[in-house]
Formats: C-alpha cells, sequence, structure tokens
C-alpha cells in the first residue's frame, strides 16, 4: 500500500513537471520577445525547404552569431528534448518508438501550425526536424534509463 501511494506521488509529480516544461516551452515559442515573437510582424517568414535554414545557419554562424546559431540548432534539438523522455512517463501507452517519433513531430508540427497561423515566430520545416530529433534522442534516453 505504501509503494503504491509513493507510485501516485512519484506519478503526479511527473505529471506537474511535463506541464510545467510545456508552459515554459510555450513561453519561448510564443511570447518571449528576446527571440522575435511579435504577433502580426508585417513580413512573415517561412521555409519549406528541409535543410534550408540549418544549411544557411551553420554556414553563416560567423555572420548571425554564435548565440543566434546556437539558439536556432542546439535550441530546437534540446527545447523539445523533455518532450520524447516525459512523454512515455506520463503515458504508458506511448513506450513504443513509433510513438515517440509521432507525437515528437506532431508535437513540433503543432507549434510549427499555431505560429503560421499567430504570424508569431517563423514556420520552418528545419524546426520540424530538429524538435523531432530533440523528442526522439530523449525517448531513445527514456528506453536506455528504463
Amino acid at each position: 500500500m505504501k509503494g503504491e501511494a509513493v507510485n501516485k506521488l512519484g506519478k503526479l509529480v511527473i505529471v506537474i513537471l511535463f506541464l510545467v516544461y510545456i508552459l515554459v516551452l510555450s513561453y519561448f515559442l510564443f511570447f518571449s520577445e528576446r527571440y522575435g515573437r511579435n504577433v502580426g510582424s508585417e513580413q512573415y517568414k517561412y521555409n519549406l525547404i528541409p535543410f534550408k535554414e540549418i544549411k544557411r545557419f551553420i554556414e553563416y554562424r560567423h555572420i548571425i552569431g554564435w548565440e543566434r546559431f546556437t539558439v536556432n540548432i542546439f535550441g530546437n534539438v534540446f527545447a523539445f528534448a523533455p518532450f520524447g523522455f516525459l512523454l512515455p512517463i506520463v503515458s504508458r501507452d506511448n513506450r513504443d518508438f513509433l510513438s515517440g517519433l509521432l507525437y515528437s513531430f506532431e508535437f513540433s508540427l503543432f507549434i510549427e501550425l499555431i505560429q503560421l497561423s499567430f504570424q508569431v515566430g517563423a514556420f520552418d520545416i528545419d524546426d520540424i526536424i530538429l524538435n523531432t530529433l530533440g523528442g526522439v534522442f530523449c525517448f531513445f534516453m527514456f528506453w536506455i534509463l528504463k
């Protein structure tokens, strides 16, 4: 009985942690002025060509600056890493590779579609690729640690 209560408390803590993660991520993706999140900017940008922006950021990193380079390339991967790690803990039904891949992709696509709809940030297929990679990477970390 005591072990069951500890498991329920642990599950509750993970669910709360997952919700806090989603809220913090939402702030940075939709509201943070530091990262250019101005609603309804006059010129909206989007990229539908895979690896175009990744290549540009790598090629022009010395001009763009290391902070923007790091935030764009590594930030997109690491920002979605907790999703891939916490999802199989929160939902036992999503512990197979296909679920981890699909939900990481769908979550990233959902975020990009919101950005497209509200013209906040930029819709970028490269972000979807990097975000999905981050989710899948930490999904594997879950399996290794499990």
